[in-house]
């Protein structure tokens, strides 16, 4: 196949990046030489150097198929070597791991990250060092007691009206920060949730009619090939009382060569249909991965980020500044800004509370309010998310409600009989 000549540019004002369509209703028919060039996904100038560099085996087509992509996984010490130039700390803590959450990073992934830098954020959230084997006071494998809250196996039931599907134990990258470090990627294989274990899932779903709305996660659901996602969405789809399937996914980041026609044919069948998407840096915003968003979008699929919040990675006001405002540009609302969860060994990556509370300050009146996300920390032991705003009152004064704007000035609102604000001392 050959490689589609496009260029490194933000999306249009229709969200098009310039890939034609060839699933439009309205397209022509075309030869299939043009029709074949049309599917084609897009490569950046980027991604093309380094494969000749790194995996000059690999034609153009390979690279552009999601399952060559994961068959190609770099997953080991050697593999890591031939990309980047390891420091001791990385090359002991490589060599050392045992269990769940490997290494697991795709080519295309591999590409964007600083082979050079230890420093460099994407691959600061990918490749283990020394750290992620302290274990820091109050972390633990499951911080948010999931387990305990589990109807059956790989599904969580916290939430009165909505439960988590836990569709898979794969993911095409592992995050070192990951939630369910203690279950992904095990050892002996990574498929370990079963057919089993869906079909139990399903039954409790079908007899407890106050579920109205399911997330179906993992493990990453997108790893999974159509024809078991759609029998998965088709399930769900089927209950009544099922009104909202949402799925949480960092795929179109990682692997956005997954978001193939196919699969959004597949995935407009089973609208009202969400995606959560998993975004860490504006780096990960690439040619690729804009082509990838815009294809869901154009299914119609409601798209929102969700970010982790990441000591040294993304904790700068300028970083989520021009996150989230590439991320609005390409139809994807930032939804969540998450606090680390205390799983074991993240405390290189965890902020104070009060860095994240500083960032959305930061954030409000230099972005529009669509792209300002919820600060969300969820509760360690069970007890959900919590949303934490920055303190705007200053006090009262009288009948008159203080309030500090996002320049720093005072103002007044008459709030008669109020009496929020009254315990604070005026300044």
């Amino acid at each position: 196949m050959t490689e589609t000549p496009f260029s490194d540019r933000p999306p249009a004002r229709d969200g098009k990046t310039g890939a034609p369509d060839s699933a439009a209703p309205s397209a022509p028919s075309a030869p299939p030489r043009e029709a074949a060039r049309r599917s084609a996904f897009p490569s950046s100038p980027g991604a093309r150097a380094f494969r000749r560099r790194v995996f000059p085996e690999a034609t153009a087509a390979e690279w552009s198929d999601w399952r060559w992509q994961l068959r190609a996984r770099i997953r080991s010490l050697d593999g890591l070597e031939r990309v980047f130039r390891l420091t001791e700390d990385e090359r002991a803590a490589v060599a050392r791991h045992k269990g769940g959450l490997p290494v697991g990073i795709t080519p295309y992934y591999a590409s964007l990250m600083g082979a050079d830098d230890p420093a460099e954020p994407l691959r600061r959230t990918h490749i283990p060092v020394g750290q992620e084997y302290l274990r820091l006071p109050g972390e633990s494998d499951d911080p948010l007691g999931e387990d305990p809250a589990s109807a059956v196996p790989g599904l969580v039931h916290r939430y009165p009206d909505r439960a988590l599907f836990l569709a898979t134990g794969t993911c095409s990258t592992y995050c070192r920060y990951c939630t369910r470090s203690r279950m992904v990627g095990q050892t002996g294989g990574e498929q370990q949730i079963s057919a089993r274990h869906w079909e139990r899932a399903f039954a409790y779903i079908e007899a407890t009619p106050q579920i109205r709305d399911v997330l179906v996660s993992g493990g990453d659901p997108l790893t999974l090939s159509d024809d078991k996602l759609d029998y998965l969405l088709g399930r769900l789809r089927a209950i009544p009382h099922v009104e909202f399937i949402r799925i949480g996914t960092k795929v179109p980041l990682v692997l956005p060569m997954r978001i193939t026609r196919a699969l959004t044919r597949m995935l407009r069948k089973h609208h009202p249909l969400w995606m959560s998407v998993h975004c860490t840096h504006p780096a990960e915003l690439t040619l690729e991965a804009t082509e990838a968003l815009t294809r869901l979008a154009d299914a119609g699929l409601p798209l929102g980020a969700q970010t982790v919040l990441l000591k040294g990675i993304n904790d700068h006001v300028e970083t989520l500044r021009t996150l989230y405002r590439e991320l609005l540009r390409r139809r994807v609302r930032p939804y969540y800004l998450l606090q680390c969860d205390p799983i074991t060994g993240s405390g290189q990556f965890r902020t104070p509370v009060e860095t994240g509370l500083d960032l959305i300050d930061g954030l409000r009146g230099h972005l529009t309010g669509y792209a300002v996300p919820q600060y969300i920390i969820d509760a360690p032991g069970g007890g959900g998310k919590v949303a934490l705003v920055p303190d705007h009152i200053e006090g009262r004064d009288g009948d008159d409600l203080l309030l500090r704007n996002f320049e720093g000035r005072i103002y007044r609102y008459p709030d008669p009989g109020g009496r929020i604000g009254a315990e604070k001392p005026r300044s």
